[in-house]
């Protein structure tokens, strides 16, 4: 059985890139071909497609932040999305000795936000004095574009980032946290203007060449010194710095956060940000004070939470119908707690397919569902999204028929093609044009419900697909699959609006279905 997933893992790691070709009939049907089919029909059947509202919030703790956003962003269609972030924050030792009369020089906090490593601007300065004993310098600067999403260029790509300090306590690392939650945070502890770039800087003293201040590439974001040297260093000694416990209830953490509601997100590990003290004191019997820097662990082993904001005010989605028994006509799918897509085969469909099966002996060759961007809605400057997932969903009655409980899995197909090289759950096609469609293959959770032994509405009536923005997550080890409840939907930057169930609409959502007859 392990041996099997592993080789599913992979498969469907290779099936996850973008093809831009005609669909073949896959694997399950091929059989028909080998043993003599003579016919092949390719059928287009009406499903139900229909808006699952998530309430704008989902999981966003540490185990589910495979990445924290920061930003704004505000358009037509799905409204204005706002993204902050919280982090605890530890000393990197307990009950530290900053040495004799410490003095806090300055206090930065580093975020890495994603950036395109292949446009790179360099400026240097010759004639640089290094401030800390006025040092005749040189000082590189490399720039780099910030990675973005939304609309770049508004405020001159601007944003303005604040740093506060969080009253409220953030629990442990492993209690679970939502994005919709909001945690106290007043004092303000610095604030600085992000221009869309990340700088990594180089700073060499001019008469040996040798190094007086690197940095890696990020954005810096001056705090207040003042702050820091009552919260840390005049707490020398107190129980408030002698352990861990006592510590994160009194330096609660820190939020990150825009002053913006509209522009663009960008996003950054949460794992390397940093924050960093630079201070002076005595050792012991010096007489003179030296430079000291002092690193926070703000990474990994705290709670990060991302926060999302939403007003979906004024925009398409805030009159979208949602559920519909009969389908909704359009199809609003947003990652980081907006809408999924529910997709249910209809008793006509199911009862047409049946009739097929069961009568003229024909059997499904291949299914995929075929979805299609809405040309006028989605028309926009953003990139439409390379992968989706899908999954099955059904309600087990039997168990325990007093207390019927969903269940989700993967796909059947998913499950079942384990040996077929090259297969792909998702195909997507026209990325570069309007409008795209994408082809989730369905072939064998149509088959075991159409060719099931067990006839009637009550076996199939509460299954249904459900699509969300966002990939499958791979294990620690690189070579499984984590599960089909770990996606990026967490927090992927993807939206896009789709045409659904629309009846007068050429593209609207179809189960594609080729069978074969003898």
């Amino acid at each position: 059985m392990k041996k099997a997933f592993t080789i599913l893992s992979m498969v469907i790691f290779g099936g996850m890139l973008v093809y831009n070709c005609e669909p073949d009939p896959d694997s399950l049907g091929e059989q028909l071909f080998l043993d003599g089919a003579t016919e092949g029909h390719e059928v287009p059947y009406d499903v139900i497609a229909y808006n699952i509202d998530n309430n704008d919030s989902i999981r966003s703790d540490a185990s589910k932040l495979g990445l924290a956003t920061l930003g704004a962003f505000t358009e037509s269609q799905f409204g204005m999305q706002k993204a902050a972030y919280y982090t605890q924050l530890r000393l990197p030792a307990y009950d530290p000795d900053f040495g004799g009369s410490a003095e806090v020089d300055s206090v930065v906090l580093v975020i890495k936000p994603l950036y395109a490593s292949d446009s790179l601007t360099t400026t240097t300065d010759e004639n640089y004095i290094y401030p800390d004993g006025s040092v005749p310098a040189k000082k590189i600067i490399n720039r780099y574009p910030a990675t973005k999403y939304g609309r770049t260029k508004l405020n001159g790509g601007n944003l303005t980032v604040n740093v506060q300090e969080v009253t409220e306590f953030l629990n442990g690392y492993t209690d679970i946290a939502y994005s919709n939650k909001a945690y106290l945070a007043n004092q303000l502890l610095g604030s600085k203007v992000f221009n869309g770039y990340v700088n990594s800087v180089a700073i060499t003293k001019d008469s040996d060449n040798s190094s007086l201040f690197t940095s890696d590439v990020g954005f810096r974001i001056p705090l207040d010194p003042i702050f820091f040297k009552t919260k840390i260093i005049d707490k020398k000694g107190q129980p408030e710095l002698k352990d861990v416990s006592n510590f994160i209830r009194y330096f609660r953490g820190l939020k990150i956060s825009v002053n913006d509601s509209d522009g663009y997100l960008v996003q950054f590990s949460p794992s390397t940000v940093e924050l960093i003290m630079y201070y002076k004191s005595l050792d012991t019997g010096a007489t003179a004070k030296t430079q000291k820097k002092y690193a926070f662990s703000v990474g990994n082993g705290n709670v990060h939470v991302g926060n999302y904001v939403y007003d979906r005010s004024d925009s398409a989605l805030e009159t979208a119908s949602t559920g519909n028994p009969t389908g909704d006509t359009k199809l609003f799918a947003q990652a980081m707690g907006g809408n999924s897509i529910g997709i249910k085969f209809p008793v006509a469909t199911i009862e047409a397919l049946k009739t097929l099966y069961q009568k003229n002996k024909a059997a499904i060759i291949s299914a995929k569902i075929r979805m299609y961007t809405d040309k006028d809605a989605w028309k926009s400057h953003l990139k439409k999204p390379t992968i989706l997932t899908i999954v099955q969903k059904d309600i087990d009655r039997k168990t325990d028929p007093s207390n019927p409980k969903e269940t989700t899995n993967f796909t059947n197909d998913l499950l079942a093609l384990v040996t077929t090289p090259n297969f792909a759950y998702i195909k997507a096609y026209d990325l570069d044009k309007n409008p795209a469609y994408y082809d989730f293959t369905v072939t064998q959770s149509l088959k075991d419900i159409v060719e099931s032994p067990e006839s009637g509405v009550e076996y199939y009536k509460d299954k249904y697909f459900k699509i969300d923005m966002g990939n499958f997550l791979q294990s620690s080890t690189g070579s499984t699959l984590a599960g089909y409840q770990f996606t990026s939907r967490n927090f992927s930057l993807d939206r896009a609006v789709f045409i659904g169930s629309d009846t007068g609409n050429s593209d609207k959502i179809q189960l594609r279905v080729t069978y074969g007859t003898k």
